[in-house]
């Protein structure tokens, strides 16, 4: 398997890892509610609709101006002391 596919499926995997765990610890879903496994899977889906919601509330107009993230003192450290960025840093490769 070459790099270029291994950083796809990597970063595949850690989107979903991101949810899970946003599902599990940030909605408090480890365990179900319910018996069954419709009931269970109605609590999914309403869980997941929420989180949706939520996620879709915190997001900006379409119509604002884009800005970027400002720098992190990291960066703000290296960018002072004229040291180069790490190759990956902020590139969102």
């Amino acid at each position: 398997m070459e790099m270029a596919d291994r950083r796809r499926l990597y970063g595949l995997r850690s989107g979903a890892e991101g949810s899970i765990e946003e599902f599990v610890d940030g909605h408090r879903r480890r365990r179900c509610r319910y018996r069954g496994l419709a009931k269970a899977h109605v609590q999914h889906v309403l869980t997941a609709l929420a989180i949706n919601v939520e996620r879709l509330s915190l997001q900006k107009p379409t119509d604002a101006p884009y800005r970027p993230r400002p720098p992190t003192a990291f960066q703000q450290y290296l960018d002072k002391r004229g040291l180069p960025l790490p190759l990956r840093w902020r590139q969102g490769k």
